[in-house]
């Protein structure tokens, strides 16, 4: 009995001595990309990564894009840093970051009117939009983009892509016909999308809305989304579909979304279109004002040449304008519903016109899930 026991010590203390002396096990091996490898050699994706819709991040730093044109509305851009002046809440801010070069990166959201305002003009329009996004996505990563249309419902036909050629084969196959959500719409691209990263900073935002700016539909008003626009620094541009002559009380709505995020509407059926055109509204007629019938060759060309101009317009706007940025001194604990006014400005240039936000929110969403 006494060697038995012997024998189990003595077991033991062998398989002891042998644990010590074996090899330890490896740990497990760190997923690639983290601590082994350096920050700059981490692969950057090339299409748009899956993120939270909203900038819930507090805002330390504001984005300004601003937009400057002479009197007769030409793009005034040889300026420099010195040559603006930024006032948050009235007080003189130090401009931290200046760029306008014209590789700056964007995610372009187009918002497509399908109401049954459209119909007439449609299929010049259709085209007009598939040349816009071809210029503004193409094909280099640092151009995003994503199309959203809108009748009764707002629906997102393509997600964040760099691929513009996926906008533009949906837009090819959308027929207009119903109400307009157009709210809804803006909802959707400021909360329903795929966020690339770096948003709303490096690539900033823009929407351009081609429609009348009619809203009979949907579940959202202006004073949410125009809010909800601001505190996601989107810039909103507008391609009015509205034909002169036509009474739209919507067109002031179209304006203020602008105006206030610092973006501007094109109006490519105003009175301007019909001024080469003789006899078509200019001066009256026994057989009535239409002397062009809609269709007829004078009539559809100017029609034609003047929505190709207004889509190179809001082109030239978006990638002329100057990039700002300045980081605001705030009050701890400022409340998320205070709006912080600002005003930019050319002191050496009065006359001419600034296109810039007219403000921003400090604060993220109420209650939004932060950034992971």
């Amino acid at each position: 009995m006494k060697r038995f026991v012997l024998a189990i010590v003595g077991l033991s203390v062998c398989g002891l001595l042998w644990c010590v002396a074996a090899p330890q096990q490896a740990p497990p091996a760190q997923p690639a990309g983290r601590a082994q490898a350096p920050k700059e050699a981490e692969p950057q994706p090339a299409e748009p990564v899956s993120m939270p819709a909203m900038f819930r991040a507090q805002t330390t730093e504001v984005n300004v894009p601003v937009t400057v044109t002479d009197d007769q509305g030409k793009f005034i851009s040889d300026l420099t840093k010195e040559d603006f002046r930024i006032l948050d809440e009235g007080r003189p801010q130090l401009i931290r970051y200046f760029n306008h070069t014209m590789q700056q990166p964007m995610v372009v959201g187009f918002l497509v009117d399908l109401s049954n305002s459209t119909k007439t003009h449609w299929v010049t329009y259709q085209e007009a939009i598939r040349e816009l996004i071809w210029d503004l996505l193409p094909g280099d990563q640092k151009y995003s983009g994503y199309l959203i249309s809108y009748s009764t419902d707002a629906a997102l036909e393509v997600d964040t892509t760099t691929d513009g050629d996926k906008l533009a084969e949906r837009v090819a196959k959308l027929k207009p016909g119903g109400g307009a959500a157009l709210y809804d719409a803006i909802y959707l691209a400021c909360t329903r999308r795929i966020v690339v990263r770096g948003e709303p900073l490096d690539p900033r935002r823009v929407i351009i809305v081609i429609g009348d700016g009619h809203n009979n539909s949907g579940s959202r008003n202006l004073g949410e989304v125009l809010e909800l626009a601001k505190r996601e620094q989107v810039t909103i541009y507008g391609m009015s579909t509205v034909a002169y002559g036509t009474d739209d009380p919507s067109e002031d709505t179209l304006e203020k979304m602008a105006m206030e995020t610092g973006g501007r509407v094109e109006y490519p059926l105003g009175a301007g279109v019909y001024k080469d055109i003789s006899g078509y509204i200019s001066k009256p007629m026994d057989a009535g004002n239409y002397v062009y019938e809609a269709g007829t060759g004078g009539y559809a060309g100017a029609i034609s040449r003047s929505i190709v101009d207004s889509v190179a317009k809001i082109q030239g706007n978006i990638s002329t304008q100057y990039i700002l940025r300045y980081t605001p001194e705030l009050d701890p604990g400022v409340s998320d519903k205070v709006f912080r006014k600002i005003k930019v400005e050319v002191p050496a240039l009065p006359s001419a016109k600034v296109y810039a936000r007219d403000g921003y929110y400090p604060n993220p969403v109420p209650g939004a899930p932060p950034v992971k």
